[in-house]
């Protein structure tokens, strides 16, 4: 197998909510603005403040952070281990992809939402600019394979979606479930599979 020689670093993914303005004020209250507290790797992107309870047939999960800033649409991505414990079955998908999406129930401080749709495991992806993607010889919507090199599990994630953007930056995105199974964490390097 030969891998690319430049190495991606990890970006683990943990459950949140990115909140519609119309959500985010029945939520929190009218007029209500995100309070940002760490930024993201991705530029514009950050952690807030707030969390919110998510409401499934089976259970409940406290204090989900949302991120911001706010979007045109409410999307909830968690975990498979999540899932289980909400007694949901949301489909895996590419952010922004909501359409046919199960919906959920969100608590906030001053009310709460019955989402229609927008529930997701996100889709394993490598976000980069376009000069990376010229680097590693991919375009937007391409599939790679992607191998861990490290520790006692190496493995190698297929199906890796490549998102590029002026916007971004260079980042491997997994959640909590997939970084576990690895034993890889935020800040490791991972490589894109040139051939097998």
């Amino acid at each position: 197998m030969k891998l690319k020689k430049t190495g991606i670093i990890v970006g683990v993914s943990n459950r949140h909510v990115h909140l519609s303005k119309e959500d985010l004020e029945v939520l929190f209250g009218e007029g209500y603005e995100l309070h940002p507290i760490k930024d993201l790797k991705q530029p514009g992107q950050y952690a807030a403040e707030e969390v919110v309870t998510l409401v499934g047939p089976k259970g409940k999960i406290e204090r989900v952070r949302v991120l911001g800033p706010v979007r045109k649409e409410t999307q909830i991505e968690i975990s498979q281990t999540d899932a289980f414990k909400l007694g949901v079955k949301p489909p895996v998908r590419d952010s922004g992809d909501l359409d046919g999406t199960p919906g959920i129930k969100i608590i906030g401080p001053k009310g709460e939402v019955e989402t229609k749709k927008g529930l997701i495991l996100a889709k394993r992806h490598i976000h980069m600019l376009p000069e990376d993607a010229e680097k590693y010889n991919v375009k937007d919507k391409d599939l790679v394979y992607v191998a861990i090199e490290k520790g006692d599990r190496k493995l190698i994630f297929g199906d890796v979606l490549i998102r590029v953007s002026p916007k971004y930056a260079l980042e491997f995105h997994v959640d909590t479930d997939e970084a576990n199974a690895a034993l890889i964490k935020t800040g490791d390097e991972v490589f894109i599979v040139e051939e097998f």
